[in-house]
Order: C-alpha cells, then sequence, then structure tokens
C-alpha cells in the first residue's frame, strides 16, 4: 500500500470501550507549532530511522504524546497509508485496543489536550465538504464532535476505519 508523501510517519488509533460504545483517543495539537497547529489527529510523528518498523513509532509516539504505554496497546491491524497535500507526510495508521479508563498524560510542549470521541458520535458528526487548502477548494470528510473539527489526513483516516468496522449498532 501507498499514498502521495516523501516524509514516512505514523499514528496509532487507540480504541476503547467507552460510555457511548467503541472510542477513539486524538489529540489536539497546540496552536503554536510549525506544522498542523491546532489540528486535531492521533498520536503520531514521523519515522526516526529509515528501515525502523512504523508500528514501533506509532506506538513510541503514542508513548511520548498521550502516555499510553507500548505494552497497554494491543495492535489489531492498519490502515492504508494516507498522504498530506501541504506538508509531504506518507501517514502509516496502526489500530491499537487498549483498556478504558486510562489516566492520559498530555506532552505539553506538543499536545493542547487529548480527546476521547466515540464512533457513533463521529458518524452523527460527517459531512463531506469543500474546504479551500492554498486557495484550491477540496472535498473532503469532515467530522464534528462537541465542537472538535476532524479533517485532512486525520479525517480520510477515521473515514477508512470506519469503513473498515462496518455499522455500529
Amino acid at each position: 500500500m501507498d499514498a502521495p508523501g516523501k516524509t514516512d510517519a505514523a499514528v496509532l488509533i487507540p480504541l476503547f470501550e467507552g460510555p457511548d460504545g467503541p472510542t477513539a483517543l486524538f489529540t489536539e495539537r497546540r496552536a503554536d507549532l510549525r506544522r498542523h497547529a491546532g489540528e486535531i489527529s492521533f498520536p503520531g510523528g514521523c519515522q526516526d530511522e529509515p528501515d525502523s518498523d512504523l508500528r514501533f513509532t506509532a506506538l513510541r509516539e503514542a508513548h511520548e504524546e498521550v502516555g499510553l504505554a507500548p505494552e497497554a496497546v494491543r495492535v489489531v491491524g492498519a490502515l492504508p497509508p494516507v498522504g498530506t497535500f501541504v506538508t509531504g507526510y506518507r501517514v502509516f495508521p496502526f489500530v491499537g485496543l487498549v483498556e478504558p479508563g486510562q489516566a492520559w498524560v498530555a506532552q505539553e510542549t506538543e499536545v493542547a489536550q487529548v480527546l476521547e470521541l466515540s464512533l457513533r458520535d463521529l458518524i452523527r458528526g460527517h459531512q463531506s465538504q469543500r474546504l479551500l487548502r492554498k486557495g484550491v477548494p477540496i472535498k473532503m470528510p469532515t467530522y464534528t464532535v462537541e465542537g472538535h473539527f476532524v479533517w485532512g489526513a486525520t479525517a480520510r483516516i477515521v473515514e477508512h476505519l470506519l469503513q473498515r468496522l462496518g455499522p455500529l449498532t
């Protein structure tokens, strides 16, 4: 599987059973960051070594960004990679199951807040919108939950996740 982008990165999609059913963990990035400032994303980042395991990258970054210990995650699969149009990342998403009730610890230099969004709320908040990126209108999936706006590569990953999981009853 491939996607556009010249820099490999990986994210972890931590899933757990929340009060409203299956729930995913997201981060809201700090507004003062150079790249993807203020955006909602999954914990993740760039691959340190070109030949290293991207699954390890996703687990390492989740540990650094939200305090999720790698041994507390059962990686159950991966989704197709997606590219970021402006920054040129090729993002490889890994899905991991975690126990509910984790005590998240946001990395202060990168994460403004940790968000737990139920998959049902994401489905209810789905829209297909045209957003302007560098003056070019791009139609993409978006998800809005309690004022949190998920778009771009993260929204495309959510779309792949929801398609893979099928109907939530």
